[in-house]
């Protein structure tokens, strides 16, 4: 059996994680999994776990790691021919690294590499007060939610880069420049797993 590549896709909003995940689907056919989508599944389908996390969410609570993990979870054994995963964003703090790194070794497998999209600060800002526009996203028009929103991106994710890169895992790639030259680095680092 072929391994499968296992990868974590990283970056601030509007860093292109979007973009890049839907280019890197077609073209190496792996199944592309946020944590927002699985949240909106779970709880638009009333699933147990999504009914579970309402009630944390109608609380003003974090959904606990263990609702997060079962609904990944859930989504890769729906999935068992895929060719690999792309977890967007996911994992956030080192529990939910253990806990991804656990369950893909029960599965004989593993995180194949983290890769960062490192972008600017203040294009950032300029991509996301643009998406905004048209988005429809109240937090896509407001440059102190914006510039927030990537400090706690920046304090969260730093420790589970780092976690990754004690184990030689960690990449971090420019993600400015076009979406085709943005691609072509990110290939890059997939083609040398």
């Amino acid at each position: 059996m072929e391994k499968k590549i296992n990868i974590i896709l990283f970056g601030p909003p509007g860093s292109g994680k979007g973009t890049q995940a839907a280019k890197l689907v077609e073209e190496y056919d792996l199944l592309h999994i946020s944590t927002g989508d699985l949240f909106r599944y779970e709880i638009g389908n009333n699933t147990p776990l999504g009914i579970k996390a309402k009630e944390y969410i109608s609380k003003g609570q974090l959904v606990p790691d263990t609702v997060t993990v079962e609904m990944l979870k859930n989504k890769v054994e729906a999935n068992p021919d895929a060719k690999g995963f792309i977890f967007d964003e996911f994992p956030r703090t080192i529990a939910q690294a253990d806990a991804l790194d656990n369950y893909l070794a029960s599965k004989e497998e593993s995180v194949s590499k983290l890769i960062a999209l490192d972008v600017d600060e203040s294009e950032i800002v300029t991509r996301l007060l643009k998406r905004g526009e048209t988005s429809g996203r109240a937090d896509d028009r407001d440059q102190e939610v914006i510039k927030n929103r990537i400090k706690v991106y920046r304090a969260e994710t730093a420790i589970v880069f780092d976690h990754y890169a004690k184990h030689d895992l960690s990449q971090s790639i420019s993600g400015t420049g076009t979406i085709e030259e943005i691609f072509n680095k990110l290939s890059k680092a997939l083609d040398s797993i």
